[in-house]
């Protein structure tokens, strides 16, 4: 699914990335589009006008994994979400919640919505999420999210760096 297969969650690898996204260059015109590692194909990241999505990390794929097992899968990745979050509420102060919900209805019917929201769903990444800013980096925007796209598919954990605010879509 993510050049991130196979490696271990570490809350400060994770952090060091947010950090390094936050000090890169970001595109400052066309469309958005997806990049995949040349070897494997899977996605390493998105950008647009203004952003960049990346993968921090992925689980183990859920193939055959339901009830408990499933269970603790899911508050497995959302426990390292909100040690990653912790680190940055420390750093940037307290986070904001954005749902993905407005988004994702957007999305089912078509609906046109900002380039960031519209990458977000192309790549499946539904969760809500986790922001700050504007940061004192140049004013821009971090946020995190973790999500599964399907049954099976293993939990993703994105960041989105983002030069324009992230504010909650309204219906």
């Amino acid at each position: 699914m993510t050049g991130r297969a196979g490696e271990v969650f570490e809350t400060s690898r994770a952090v060091s990335d947010i950090e390094s996204l936050l000090a890169a260059d970001l595109p400052t015109g066309g469309l958005p589009v997806s990049e995949g590692d040349p070897v494997t194909g899977e996605w390493t990241g998105t950008r647009g006008e203004g952003f960049r999505i990346v993968p921090l990390w992925e689980s183990e794929a859920l193939t055959g994994v339901y009830g408990a097992g499933w269970n603790q899968a899911e508050d497995a990745a959302e426990a390292n979400l909100a040690l990653v979050a912790a680190e940055l509420d420390r750093r940037w102060g307290a986070h904001r919640k954005v749902s993905m919900r407005v988004p994702l209805f957007r999305d089912q019917a078509g609906e046109p919505m900002p380039a960031l929201f519209q990458s977000l769903c192309d790549l499946d990444c539904y969760g809500d999420l986790t922001i700050w800013g504007p940061t004192v980096t140049e004013g821009r925007w971090i946020a995190i999210s973790v999500n599964q796209s399907d049954g099976d598919a293993p939990m993703i954990m994105t960041v989105v760096v983002s030069q324009l605010p992230i504010i909650e879509l309204t219906d």
